[in-house]
């Protein structure tokens, strides 16, 4: 077995705000047991929660991080099924993290329809109405694939009959974008179930002037 570096003070940190980040995709109901993965990029380096170890379990010696082409540099753990969807989203885009989960609602949703109804302005958050990527085997390129289609011009999908998929600059943020994902898929559940009504929904003109706004909200700096 090749031998793998001991990661770098930056890398130790980044790998606990990782842990902390799939331990509340499970709290928070996102995921049940080892579902779901998280990723972030430093670099060349990309550190991704390990395959099939509960989050709760994960340490600091647990550091599992490999480069974009896919090969193990730091740690013994294998890294996610999923690897391929996270590496395939880095080399196409400037994320610095993602976060994938199995969430009820939303995969509830991929079920449904080809794209999540607009019916929230946080739509426009997430680049605009978000997609749902087709179904492929976990863990393959062909689904890897499909997602980076469904992200076209979105920070954001849904993968048919699997779950959600979301990437940010930030650990944080791409958290945050999940979380807000589900809630919306929820939201529109709720509204489509009730008996006899229709629920209304955003134009695209509507959901592109939240989204300008939303890019300007918070405190900023002056």
């Amino acid at each position: 077995m090749a031998e793998h570096r001991r990661p770098r003070p930056e890398e130790a940190a980044a790998w606990e705000s990782l842990v902390a980040t799939a331990r509340r995709t499970v709290t928070d109901g996102l995921v049940v047991g080892t579902s779901g993965n998280v990723s972030v990029r430093l670099d060349d380096v990309v550190l991704v929660t390990p395959t099939g170890v509960p989050y709760d379990r994960l340490g600091p010696g647990d550091v599992t991080g490999v480069d974009l082409d896919g090969n193990q540099v730091i740690g013994t753990l294998r890294p996610t099924s999923e690897l391929p969807m996270h590496l395939t989203v880095y080399r196409a885009t400037g994320a610095g993290a993602v976060v994938h989960t199995h969430a009820v609602h939303a995969t509830a949703v991929s079920t449904l329809v080809p794209e999540l109804p607009a019916i929230h302005y946080m739509t426009g958050a997430l680049g605009g109405p978000v997609r749902v990527a087709p179904y492929a085997t976990y863990g393959t390129q062909e689904l890897a694939d499909h997602i980076l289609t469904a992200l076209q011009d979105r920070t954001a999908c849904l993968l048919r009959n699997h779950g959600t998929l979301a990437y940010a600059p930030t650990l944080d943020r791409a958290f945050t974008d999940t979380a807000q994902l589900e809630w919306m898929c929820r939201l529109w559940l709720t509204a489509a179930s009730v008996p006899g009504h229709t629920p209304s929904l955003l134009t695209l003109d509507q959901v592109r002037e939240a989204g300008d706004k939303l890019r300007g909200y918070g405190q900023g700096t002056a």
